[in-house]
């Protein structure tokens, strides 16, 4: 394994390193998706083993499509074995702080010069437990280095927070972020927005960054786009609206939706949008959360979408099924993931192939 980090680093220097390397989109074929065994007691509270049950209903739902990797603290391996049991899931001991492997598990990106060895690479952004909210998290930060020294995958240390939740690519040179997540003085209060921009260009092999004022505004995230927006392919987005005047997300998703409208991404396309309309919410011991269908995963030859039992759910799975119409469309519930706050695109981090 080659371990890189620069001091002082640059946008030159990180694109030095990973010359010809690129972010695939999450459409692209997968080695793997990796899942974390939910953990964090004080998050949880008496609810912690419903959580492990709903990671562990994802993870056996995912492995129908491709392998899954569960990492699981070590005092925690049997049970997660035991309840994530599936002939295509790994139990694999790493320390964690909590379970949302879509802002801590290795970022990769993949390509290069052509070879007969495609070059993959596991990029270890900083993680700051979304901007100092949660601790401890030093375990978290850690795991895209322990899990390429496990894999003996090349990694390349960052020097930027970053969490794979506040972005999309569409694996075609572009990148969609919110000014709400990236801009907050609690992630990177040193870099300005043309550094941030120049840094996420030139370690994921962007060449275009579209910012968005806000998500859904969310307890936790500071806005992650992943709960609004993915991309479909290039030039066509997934957006998660919302068609209720009276709910306090209105506004903001049609001022963020105003913005992507029509936006030109890298290769000079004006961004289709296909619309999910309807923003559910659900309720878990007198709290409200939204559940945002837009907060899916799509795995090989599968699309994992949240959902409580609204009577728009098959509506709204008919449209994401339309969008991905060479893809399976599963449901999984998702009241108890939205209650530790997230979906199923928060709880997982997709390898893909080297060759993607």
């Amino acid at each position: 394994m080659s371990s890189f980090a620069f001091d002082p680093m640059t946008p030159a220097s990180v694109a030095a390193r990973l010359t010809g390397l690129r972010m695939p989109a999450e459409s692209a074929p997968h080695e793997r998706t990796m899942i974390a065994f939910p953990c964090r007691a004080d998050l949880w509270g008496n609810r912690l083993q419903d959580g492990q049950l709903a990671w562990s209903h994802i993870a056996k739902t995912i492995a129908e499509f491709e392998p899954v990797s569960m990492l699981a603290n070590p005092r925690d391996a049997q049970r997660a074995s035991e309840h994530a049991a599936h002939p295509n899931i790994e139990i694999v001991e790493i320390p964690l702080d909590d379970s949302w492997l879509r802002d801590t598990a290795p970022i990769y990106v993949t390509g290069g010069p052509h070879s007969a060895t495609p070059r993959r690479v596991a990029l270890d952004f900083g993680f700051n437990g979304w901007g100092e909210k949660y601790k401890p998290y030093a375990n978290d930060d850690r795991v895209p280095a322990r899990w390429a020294e496990l894999r003996g995958d090349e990694r390349v240390a960052i020097d930027m927070v970053l969490e794979g939740g506040a972005i999309t690519v569409d694996g075609d040179g572009t990148l969609i972020t919110t000014e709400q997540c990236l801009l907050n003085p609690n992630r990177n209060p040193q870099m300005s927005r043309a550094h941030i921009e120049s840094m996420l260009c030139a370690s994921l092999g962007v060449q275009r960054v579209v910012w968005l004022p806000v998500s859904i505004d969310d307890r936790d995230t500071d806005g992650h786009i992943d709960l609004v927006a993915m991309f479909i392919e290039p030039g066509r987005v997934l957006w998660q609206g919302c068609d209720d005047k009276g709910d306090a997300e209105f506004d903001r998703l049609a001022l963020s939706r105003r913005c992507l409208d029509g936006a030109l991404d890298a290769k000079g396309r004006a961004l289709q949008i296909v619309d999910v309309p309807v923003l559910p919410y659900c309720e878990v011991d007198g709290e409200r959360f939204p559940v945002s269908y837009c907060n899916l995963y799509l795995c090989n030859g599968g699309v994992i979408v949240p959902t409580t039992g609204h009577p728009a759910d098959s509506d709204m799975l008919a449209i994401i099924s339309d969008a991905w119409p060479d893809r399976t469309v599963v449901g999984v519930p998702g009241e108890i993931v939205a209650f530790g706050g997230g979906g199923p695109h928060c709880t997982t981090q997709q390898i893909p192939l080297a060759t993607s």
